[in-house]
């Protein structure tokens, strides 16, 4: 299939897909005479592999060896967890960054009178 119809099976847009295809995560399969990429259906299961991988927040290096990793039956699901579990933690860190950004603008947002007077705590705390 060409570039269009696997973007499509892959849900992706199709210079992502040319993007990947560039950057070696995947290969089409050949061109057509006038020198299009063609990818089969082993190509879009890739793509699509990838982009639930970065739907997870896996950075494209972490999807090549997530890549290699899924291509290999004989992997260990020791390897699988394990660069999984570093992304869960990266999760947990950016979720304990964003609560504290939270509660720091909350008692900003409660603290500011919200009136006519120029003084506000937000603002003093930007600045």
């Amino acid at each position: 299939m060409n570039i269009s119809h696997a973007a499509k099976a892959a849900r992706l847009p199709v210079k992502t897909v040319r993007y990947y295809s560039d950057i070696g995560l995947v290969a089409p399969k050949g061109r057509t005479t006038s020198g299009y990429r063609l990818y089969d259906d082993a190509e879009v299961r890739r793509l699509t592999f990838i982009r639930r991988a970065r739907e997870f927040g896996f950075s494209l290096d972490e999807c090549r060896e997530l890549l290699d990793l899924y291509s290999d039956q004989n992997r260990s699901s020791a390897d699988v967890k394990e660069l999984a579990s570093r992304r869960l933690e990266e999760i947990k860190q950016k979720q304990r960054e964003l609560q504290s950004l939270h509660d720091e603008l909350s008692h900003l947002v409660d603290a500011c009178a919200g009136d006519d007077r120029p003084d506000c705590p937000i603002i003093d705390r930007f600045g």
